[in-house]
């Protein structure tokens, strides 16, 4: 083979293995994002742990390489290949179609209007409604309740709903139906809550942030806390409780929950405000989060 004619193909190879890199990189990042394990993950999707550590090493699944390559040898982007079936939504679709032929100009006033709007409607979208994020332990089941009754609303806390409405545990939904089925459920619980109340405070569970959908909800329903506390003080609370479910089997439960807290801070970054409770009582907790939940709250 000549070398001109190796060149191209060299060039291609290396762009095709630092997409697959990255592509390893942002698996592993949305895993920890979810709490999971390898070997969880494995189990659940049905792929093998050795597949799923090639794919997160950037050494496996090469047809989204092709699919790439294809992409580019039509001049467009990979989410055009992608964007089939129920990937997009019609209106998302049409919305992207538009804003990829606005030239830049034109995209950055369209974007400002979209945003004008939002903000216009963003209050009244809300209403009184305030929900905590957080990782467990935090304290947003402890000072929700004290939170509402001060506001003169009601507490509602998400993953109580959500075993209600599937009639058992945590641990037995997901065992027995899986991530998939609960998100689902979580969904659905979330959107009765903010469809009927208008004042009320939500506690929800942790890796509500790593389901886009439904996070846009309530960052588009609800006032967005982060209850923040260190991961030491995370890790006491949660042993205090008596619940290791998060950490079960795991030889280094302090080095996964930082992992997990790291993986989450861009996701809980997105909350509305945030209030610390690290080193503070409840007292002095739950005064800092009346400051914050008043202050979003739009009066009356």
């Amino acid at each position: 083979m000549s070398k001109k004619a190796s060149e191209p193909s060299r060039r291609e190879g290396s762009r095709s293995d630092e997409f697959l890199v990255d592509l390893g990189t942002h698996v592993r990042a949305v895993r920890a994002q979810h709490g999971m394990t390898r070997r969880i993950l494995a189990r659940d999707s049905d792929v093998s742990e050795r597949y799923l550590a090639k794919l997160e090493t950037g050494q496996g699944n090469v047809s989204i390489s092709i699919l790439r390559q294809i992409a580019d040898a039509m001049d467009m982007n990979l989410i055009d290949i992608l964007a089939v079936g129920d990937q997009l939504s019609p209106e998302m679709q049409e919305l992207y179609q538009l804003a990829r032929h606005l030239p830049a100009d034109q995209l950055a006033i369209a974007i400002s209007e979209i945003r004008k709007q939002l903000a216009r409607s963003e209050h009244v979208a809300k209403a009184r409604r305030i929900s905590l994020i957080g990782l467990r332990g935090a304290g947003k089941s402890t000072l929700g309740p004290l939170l509402a009754e001060n506001l003169g609303c009601e507490f509602v806390e998400l993953n109580k709903c959500i075993e209600r409405e599937f009639g058992a545990g945590l641990d037995e939904i997901f065992s027995l139906a899986g991530q998939p089925s609960f998100r689902r459920l979580e969904r659905q619980c979330l959107t009765d809550i903010v469809a009927n109340h208008d004042d009320i405070v939500i506690a929800t569970g942790g890796s509500i942030v790593v389901d886009e959908q439904t996070f846009s909800m309530l960052l588009n329903r609800t006032h967005v806390v982060w209850v923040q506390a260190e991961p030491e003080e995370h890790m006491s609370r949660v042993v205090a409780q008596g619940d290791m479910r998060p950490m079960r089997g795991s030889r280094e439960a302090m080095k996964d929950l930082k992992q997990i807290l790291a993986a989450r801070i861009p996701l809980y970054r997105r909350a509305d405000a945030k209030c610390s409770t690290s080193g503070k009582s409840i007292a002095e907790s739950l005064h800092n989060l009346k400051n914050v939940a008043k202050g979003l709250i739009v009066p009356e």
